[in-house]
């Protein structure tokens, strides 16, 4: 135990390790899979994407300037509890979303069998094959399931026959994102679906499929399509579509709420922590032992995202009864978050700090601005953050296409982050190898290769071996980054340069990245998001490493010419700024690389 209590270093160390422990667990439960759960509650992915865009953005500025108030005002200790403290309450928000669809038909908790087909924007067509055990044909017909065998429209019931359509097909004029097609053993219907979701469920002890959407059925009570009820039925659907969007506005209104109340109250929490516990090192400079406790985060996340991936699927079904998977998530994100509050008691804050001058950050800008390197690194560091929000946002949806489980998603989360703990040893060795500039080249290398990947997937496995490129194109990357930014900056803008990188330019690309890339796989697809990445990283890559050796490059000091400067100053005539050998030492070198 140290003298002065107020000092513990080793105290504050074990506190600061296990708090980051805590919070990495915490972030686990809910971070990767965030946007897996909103598609569940029927958003599309633009909604989404403005979901999370927003989100960083928030990030991105509302952070520091938290970080700033509690500094100015010596409340870092109370932000810390309020921010834990409110994170409980407010991650437990997005629960109360309702879903668009309530009665979810996907979980297998009663043991009955059932296939949801969710449909995600509209003019998306969707086909849902649903495949029933033979048993013999029913003597009865399905009036609400208009077969092609027995629709009964010919060509002057009102519908125009397109090529290759025939006259049996009433559903040619409709958009196609409200026609379904079911391919059962012996039959093949074409339905009309919900505009956002359907559920088909195949009932063994009736032997006939049954549709359970919101939208009536086509023919509701004659085979004329001009019959009244027939217009009813479409007066009927037609008020059905028009309270699913108004379902679906409120459902994303509702999100968009939780979502900003939780990330105000969340995102300070980080900052404000390292912040705290980089000053109290700093009075007994051991700042030095600051660098290794982000290794503690990423062993939190590595076990928080597989253990809550496990249990989801152990525990949805006895905590819910009606609304998406994924509630445990949130439950355990409230769990964890209530421990990391009885450590946050304990973490090491400065009690007193003598008033300085905040005024870094816009040192750190002007800095930023002044440097053609910093520039450069900039617009790299932004471009990262564009490309890494279409992984973070959409792989899993990729994955959950493939059938894979969240078990597996939280399985791949967790090899790069293993694999980035193991590369930090080489982490000197690999610098000094390739140089930062050499290393950033690579990072940037890998992260277009695992987009290109990502973009071919063809099984729920196959995204695993990319994520082992994580630790270059994360680890890796960052470090040549974070060692640019310290060999760049001036002193005493370390740290404030580094927050500009990681929180405003980072934020605002990952932001960007969000907002553009939902548009994108609405219009598009998610392979060509990928793809379309890559080719915008690898023309960068390009010109980022062609463009180093024009850029003006730092000047070094001779220091075996500043002793020889040092011993030969030893007269007392010399007058101003020639008694400094300091500067004459400067001058020498500048004729030097200036001749």
């Amino acid at each position: 135990m140290s003298a002065n209590p107020q000092w513990d270093t080793s105290r504050a160390l074990g506190v600061a390790r296990f708090f980051h422990l805590a919070c990495g667990v915490r972030d686990a439960c809910v971070t990767p899979f965030l946007t897996l759960y909103l598609r569940q509650l029927g958003l599309a992915a633009p909604s989404v994407g403005i979901l999370m865009g927003t989100k960083h953005l928030i990030a991105a500025f509302w952070a520091p300037f938290c970080a700033f108030l509690a500094k100015s005002y010596q409340k870092r200790r109370v932000l810390l509890i309020g921010s834990l403290l409110g994170s409980v309450g407010a991650s437990l928000l997005m629960v109360l979303v309702p879903p668009l669809d309530r009665d979810p038909g996907y979980q297998s908790c009663n043991g009955s069998h059932s296939v949801t087909a969710t449909v995600p924007p509209p003019a998306v067509a969707l086909t849902v094959n649903v495949t029933s055990a033979p048993e013999p044909a029913p003597n009865y017909p399905a009036p609400s399931l208009p077969a092609e065998r027995s629709t009964g429209v010919g060509p002057g019931d009102g519908f125009r026959e397109g090529p290759g359509e025939s006259g049996q097909e009433p559903f040619s004029r409709l958009p196609s994102s409200f026609v379904g097609s079911i391919q059962g053993t012996r039959t093949t219907s074409r339905v009309l679906l919900h505009p956002i979701t359907s559920r088909v469920k195949d009932t063994p002890q009736e032997g006939a499929f049954r549709m359970v959407s919101p939208a009536h059925p086509l023919l509701a009570g004659g085979t004329a399509l001009a019959s009244p009820a027939n217009q009813s039925a479409a007066r009927g659907m037609a008020g059905a579509l028009d309270l699913s969007l108004e379902g679906l506005r409120w459902t994303f209104i509702l999100s968009l709420g939780s979502m900003v109340v939780w990330e105000l109250l969340t995102s300070p929490l980080e900052q404000v922590a390292d912040d705290s516990l980089y000053e109290y090192l700093d009075f007994v400079d051991a700042t030095d032992r600051y660098r290794s406790l982000w290794i503690w985060r990423l062993l939190g996340m590595s076990a928080g995202v597989c253990g809550i991936s496990a249990l989801v699927g152990q525990l949805d079904c006895f905590l819910m009864t009606n609304g998406p998977r994924g509630v445990v998530h949130f439950y355990g994100y409230s769990l964890v978050s209530t421990l990391a509050l009885l450590v946050g008691i304990a973490f090491p804050v400065p009690v007193y700090r003598r008033w300085e001058p905040s005024c870094k950050m816009v040192k750190a800008l002007s800095l930023v601005g002044g440097d053609p390197r910093l520039i450069t690194l900039a617009l790299t560091v932004f471009l990262i953050g564009t490309a890494t929000s279409t992984v973070q946002n959409f792989l899993f949806w990729h994955m959950k296409d493939h059938e894979s489980t969240e078990l597996v998603m939280g399985f791949s989360v967790a090899l790069g982050l293993l694999g980035e703990i193991l590369l930090h040893p080489l982490k000197t060795r690999l610098l000094r190898k390739l140089s930062r500039v050499g290393t950033v080249g690579l990072g940037l290398g890998c992260l277009a290769g695992q987009l290109l990947y990502f973009s071919f997937l063809w099984s729920w496995w196959s995204v695993l071996p990319a994520q082992l490129l994580s630790a270059v194109s994360h680890g890796a990357l960052w470090w040549a980054v974070g060692a640019s930014i310290e060999h760049l900056a001036t002193p005493g803008t370390e740290r404030p340069l580094s927050a500009v990188f990681r929180g405003h330019f980072y934020g605002v690309g990952a932001s960007l990245g969000s907002f553009v890339g939902g548009f994108v796989v609405m219009h598009f697809s998610l392979a060509v998001l990928y793809q379309s990445c890559c080719v915008v990283l690898l023309l960068w890559l390009a010109l980022f490493l062609s463009i180093q050796s024009r850029l003006p490059q730092e000047r070094t000091i001779n220091h075996p010419k500043l002793l020889a400067v040092e011993a030969s100053d030893t007269s007392d005539s010399e007058q101003g700024t020639e008694r400094d050998w300091l500067v004459k030492a400067m001058r020498d070198e500048h004729s030097d690389w200036r001749g």
